[in-house]
Parts: structure tokens; sequence; C-alpha cells
């Protein structure tokens, strides 16, 4: 029901943009894409999504910050949870619109502090020496991981028998090994993240499904990369799924990257769009409504 609502919101959203513009040479300049971001946009006007709360736990005596958005307009007593890792930057705006955008689906988030409490990267080359720490120390990525797992567990109205785990870039690198380590997850979700691994064996420990959102032509993860997680991901016997997006490059879905994909690191709308409908009809999948 939520999802037709959502469509005939939309459907009218869009009649209306073309009342609006059909007299115009505007109208007819617009392409079919641009008009369904605005749509998308326009529908969502009024899901206010809950303010943050900022989430103390540890791990190891590390001090660990998250920040937990509770479901918009929840519909049930216990709504499912997210762990949403963010890209190497860390708890940013960015992770925290991310988030606001899932819990606007009507699912409880919690942004996930890989890095610590006192470990705030300022630039680029910061969080690539930070991020670089638990590249090599996976071990030391995924007990992060399943402490940010137990945080999220621990908020009122979670559903702890309901989790998945999301994260872009770095965070689907993060994502993917808390899965790789056997968490009881129902589900991962990576948009641009690194899909490496030096365990492809620990495949076969994931529990639960997994959606692989990818750049088909993002340098950041080569195509060998790619061809080896799908030979994991078979071994491991997951239920898995990969989409590929044309003319998108690392980044694809963050609105404050540069829009020239010759970069390798770029906003896409496109397929910022369609990503956001990929996950959200996973997560409609594997969270079905009672």
């Amino acid at each position: 029901m939520e999802a037709e609502c959502l469509t005939v919101s939309r459907r009218n959203i869009m009649l209306h943009l073309r009342s609006g513009f059909e007299s115009h040479s505007a109208y007819r300049r617009l392409s079919r894409a641009t008009l369904s971001l605005m749509a998308l946009a326009l529908s969502v006007i009024g899901v206010q999504a809950a303010p943050a709360v900022e989430v103390s736990y540890s791990m190891d005596s590390v001090p660990l910050i998250g920040r937990y958005y509770p479901p918009a307009n929840p519909k049930l007593a216990k709504a499912p949870g997210i762990v949403l890792f963010p890209d190497w930057m860390g708890v940013t705006e960015i992770s925290d619109e991310s988030a606001k955008r899932v819990s606007g689906l009507g699912y409880a988030v919690l942004v996930a502090d890989v890095y610590g409490k006192n470990n705030r990267p300022k630039s680029q080359e910061e969080a690539g020496k930070l991020s670089s720490i638990y590249k090599n120390d996976r071990a030391l990525m995924r007990a992060r991981g399943k402490a940010a797992l137990a945080a999220l567990k621990k908020q009122k109205g979670v559903d702890t028998n309901a989790i998945a785990a999301m994260g872009y870039c770095f965070g689907g690198t993060c994502a993917l090994e808390l899965a790789r380590s056997g968490a009881n997850l129902k589900g991962v979700v990576t948009l641009h993240g690194g899909l490496d691994t030096p365990t492809p064996q620990d495949a076969a420990n994931i529990k639960g499904k997994v959606v692989v959102l990818h750049g088909a032509d993002d340098p950041y993860v080569p195509a060998q990369q790619v061809a080896n997680f799908m030979d994991e991901m078979r071994q491991g016997k997951v239920d898995w799924q990969m989409n590929f997006y044309g003319n998108a490059v690392h980044g694809f879905s963050n609105p404050k990257a540069p829009r020239d994909t010759k970069a390798g690191y770029a906003y896409t709308p496109e397929a910022d769009h369609r990503s956001f409908e990929a996950y959200r009809l996973f997560y409609q999948e594997i969270f079905p409504a009672d």
C-alpha cells in the first residue's frame, strides 16, 4: 500500500508538472529523468525525519559516537533497523542526509562511527589515511561494525530481528565485512562501495541477501575487483544481485561531488535516483509489511 501511494502521488505530481509547463517550450526541453527526479523530490515533501539523536557507544574502551534517526511516520511498534556506514569522511552532513532519506522510508537508522569520537577527518588526505587503517585490518573493521550493530539494537522501537546494513564507498566495504563476519543481517546494500576482501571464503558466513549498486565506469573499483566479488558470492552461495549504472563513476549518489565524471568521482542524478529506487524496493522485499 505504501509503495502504491508513493507511485500515485508521484504520478499526480508529474501531471501537475506537465500542466504547468506544457504551454511552454521549457517542458519539452526537460528530460524524463529530470522530471522524475523533480517528482521524487516533491513527493517526499512533508515526510519529516525526526531529529537525530547522538548515540555514545564503545569498542574496547574506544569511545564512538553515532547518530540515530528514528523512523519517520512509523507504522509499527517496532521498526526494522539499518546500520548506515558513511564514506571515508565519516559522520558528516552527507551521511546525515543519507540517513534521513532512509528513515523517511520508515526505518530506524544508525549512522555508524567507524573511526572513533576523536577522529574526524578534515580533508580527503586525512580520510585516506584513516580509512587505510581499517582496510588493512579487516578484523578491526568488523569489530567496529559489530559495535554499531549492537548500538542500533539497543535503541527503543527497533526490531532486533529485522536488521540490515548499508554503506557508501568505504562504508560499503564496512557493510560487506560486517556481513562476512556472520552478523545476523537480513540484507546488505552497497553504493559505489569497495568490494575487495582478503578473506573471500568468508562469504559463506553471509546470512542475508546482498545488493551492490555500482557505477559502470568506476575507476576505483576496477573490473577485476568486480569479477572477483561475483566469484566470491557464487562460491559462498549468497543470494546476491548487482546493478550497473551507465555513465556513472565513484560517488554517484553524493550531491556534493563534482558533476564531471572524467575525474572518476562525480554525482550522477540519474544513478542516484535509480539506486534509491533499487534499495527502496529491496528493503520492502527483506522487510515485508505484515
